[in-house]
C-alpha cells in the first residue's frame, strides 16, 4: 500500500502547484519551471521517439537555444539537423573533417545558420548555412590530437573555446582567419618544463562558468579538474615550445589525489557556479566553489586537506569504454544525468545524489545526454546510429527498473576490478624495451643488443595482436578509449 501513497504524492505535488496557481499563490512565470522540476515528472520519462538517419553512431546532439531544432554529429561525418518535435530531418551536410565528429554546437545569435564542429582529425571547423540551403565549409583550426569538446562563450555570436588532446586550450574569433592559444595544461609534478608529449594533460572536456564567463575549466588525462582565467592566458599564435599555465582552482575528490588511475571524461557548470566532474571507471562528484584546492593542490597541507568538505557523489553507472559526458537536468538543475557503458540512461537527484529514474537508453553505450533549453525533454544518442528523445510521456509514475540494482552491481564490480588493466600500444612497447634492457645487462650473449632491431618487428606485431583482440571489429570506429 505505501507504493500508491508515494506516487499519489509525485502526482498531486503537479496539481498542487496548479492550484496555487490559479488562486494567486504562485507566480505565473515559476509554475512551469516548479511542475518541471518535480520528481513526479522525471520518474515518467519515456521514449518519445528516434531519429534515424546517422550510417555511424552519434557522439553529440546539441538544441538550439528556442529548442524547436536539434543538431547532432556522427561517425559518419555528417552534420544533421532535426525538427525533432515531428522526427524529419531538415539539413545534412558533410562536415569536412576526414575522421569521426565528436561535437556539434550552435553559434547563438545567428538565426542557427552558423555551426561549429570538432572531430578526432584534430579539427575545428565552422560551417556556415547560405539562403540558398548549401553549407559552406571551411577550418578554423586544428590540434596535435582529437578534439572531444568545443565551449561557447555564453551571449557572444563569435567568440568560442576548444580543447585537445595536446593540451592546448585555444580561442576562436569566427571573424578571423586564424586560432590563438589561450593556454596550456601539464601535470603539476613536471613544474615548468617545456613542452613535450610526457608532460602534458591530454584534455577531453571544457566548459565556461556561467557566473564569470572568464573562468574555464578543463579536464583530461589526470585526476584534476583545472580552472583558469583566460584573462591570464598567452594570446599568441599556438606554438608547440610554451611554458604551462597554472590555475586559479583545481578540483578533485580526496581519495584520488595523486593516484594517478583515473581520468576526467566530462565536466559541467550548473546555473549556480558549481563544477559537476565525471571520471573514468570511477564515479561523478559535484563541487562548490569552496571545495577547490586553489592553484596547486600538491602543496596543499594534510590538515588543511581533512578539513575540506566532501563534494556530492553520484554512484551507479559505468564509465570505462567511452569518453562520456555529464550534464544537469531540469529548469534549474535539479537533477543529475549520465550515460552508461550498461546502456541506461542515470538520473539522480542533484541535492543528496538519490537515484530517481534508469532508462535503458542504448544496447550497448550511452555516451551524451542534452537538456531541451524550457522544457523537461532529453537527448540521447550513444553506440547506436539514432538520436533518442525522452520526454514525461507516460501514463503511470515509473520506477527503478527490477534489475537495476543488479546492473549497478555489476558496474560497480567492473569498476573495482583491478585484474583489467587496459595498457596502451606505447606502454606495452616501453615495457617490452625495459625487458629487453635488463635481459641484456644479465647475460653474456651479445646477439641480443645487436638484434634489437629486429625484434621491433615482433614487438609490434605482439601489440597489434593485443589490440585486435580487445576491441570487437564491428565496433570499433564507435568505441573511444
Amino acid at each position: 500500500m505505501a507504493r500508491p501513497r508515494r506516487r499519489n504524492t509525485e502526482i498531486g505535488d503537479g496539481f498542487t502547484e496548479i492550484f496555487n496557481r490559479e488562486i494567486g499563490f504562485s507566480h505565473p512565470i515559476t509554475i512551469s519551471r516548479r511542475i518541471s522540476a518535480s520528481e513526479g515528472i522525471v520518474k515518467k520519462l519515456d521514449l518519445y521517439g528516434k531519429l534515424n538517419g546517422h550510417e555511424g553512431c552519434v557522439n553529440a546532439v546539441e538544441f538550439n537555444s528556442t529548442g524547436d531544432v536539434l543538431v547532432s554529429g556522427s561517425d559518419d561525418r555528417q552534420i544533421m539537423l532535426w525538427n525533432w518535435l515531428s522526427g524529419s530531418r531538415t539539413l545534412s551536410y558533410p562536415s569536412g573533417h576526414c575522421e569521426n565528429v565528436f561535437q556539434t554546437k550552435f553559434i547563438p545569435f545567428t538565426d542557427d545558420r552558423t555551426i561549429i564542429t570538432s572531430g578526432a582529425d584534430g579539427q575545428v571547423r565552422l560551417g556556415q548555412i547560405l539562403e540558398n540551403g548549401k553549407v559552406e565549409t571551411k577550418r578554423l583550426g586544428r590540434h596535435h590530437g582529437r578534439v572531444y569538446k568545443l565551449a561557447v562563450l555564453p551571449g557572444d555570436p563569435n567568440v568560442f573555446y576548444s580543447c585537445g588532446e595536446d593540451g592546448f586550450v585555444q580561442h576562436f574569433d569566427i571573424r578571423s582567419n586564424s586560432a590563438t592559444m589561450v593556454l596550456y595544461s601539464s601535470p603539476f609534478t613536471q613544474g615548468c618544463r617545456r613542452h613535450h608529449s610526457s608532460s602534458r594533460i591530454r584534455l577531453n572536456s571544457i566548459a565556461i562558468d556561467p557566473r564569470n564567463s572568464y573562468y574555464l575549466a578543463v579536464g583530461g588525462s589526470d585526476e584534476y579538474a583545472r580552472v583558469y582565467d583566460t584573462r591570464r592566458g598567452q594570446l599568441a599564435p599556438v606554438c608547440r615550445h610554451v611554458l604551462p599555465d597554472a590555475p586559479v582552482n583545481t578540483f578533485c575528490p580526496r581519495h584520488l589525489r595523486e593516484t594517478n588511475s583515473v581520468h576526467v571524461t566530462g565536466l559541467a557548470y550548473s546555473k549556480a557556479g558549481e563544477l559537476l566532474v565525471s571520471y573514468n571507471d570511477e564515479l561523478i562528484y559535484l563541487f562548490e566553489k569552496n571545495m577547490g584546492y586553489g592553484p596547486s593542490p600538491v602543496s596543499i597541507s594534510p590538515e588543511k586537506l581533512q578539513e575540506m568538505e566532501e563534494p556530492q557523489v553520484y554512484a551507479g553507472h559505468r564509465n570505462a569504454q567511452t569518453v562520456k559526458g555529464v550534464n544537469f537536468f531540469g529548469p534549474n538543475d535539479e537533477y543529475v544525468t549520465s550515460g552508461s557503458d550498461c546502456g541506461h540512461i542515470f538520473i539522480w537527484k542533484k541535492k543528496g545524489g538519490k537515484l530517481v529514474r534508469a532508462m535503458v537508453g542504448d544496447r550497448r553505450v550511452v555516451n551524451q545526454l542534452e537538456s531541451h533549453p524550457h522544457i523537461p525533454l532529453l537527448a540521447s544518442c550513444g553506440i547506436e546510429k539514432s538520436v533518442k528523445l525522452w520526454t514525461p510521456m507516460s501514463n503511470d509514475v515509473l520506477s527503478l527498473p527490477e534489475k537495476i540494482e543488479k546492473v549497478m552491481e555489476l558496474n560497480r564490480v567492473g569498476r573495482e576490478d583491478q585484474s583489467r588493466v587496459t595498457l596502451t600500444p606505447d606502454v606495452i612497447m616501453h615495457v617490452l624495451r625495459l625487458q629487453r634492457r635488463q635481459t641484456s645487462a644479465f647475460t653474456e650473449r651479445r646477439y641480443i643488443s645487436t638484434d634489437i632491431g629486429s625484434d621491433e618487428g615482433n614487438d609490434a606485431h605482439f601489440i597489434a595482436s593485443l589490440v585486435a583482440n580487445d576491441d570487437e571489429s564491428s565496433e570499433r570506429e564507435c568505441t573511444v578509449s
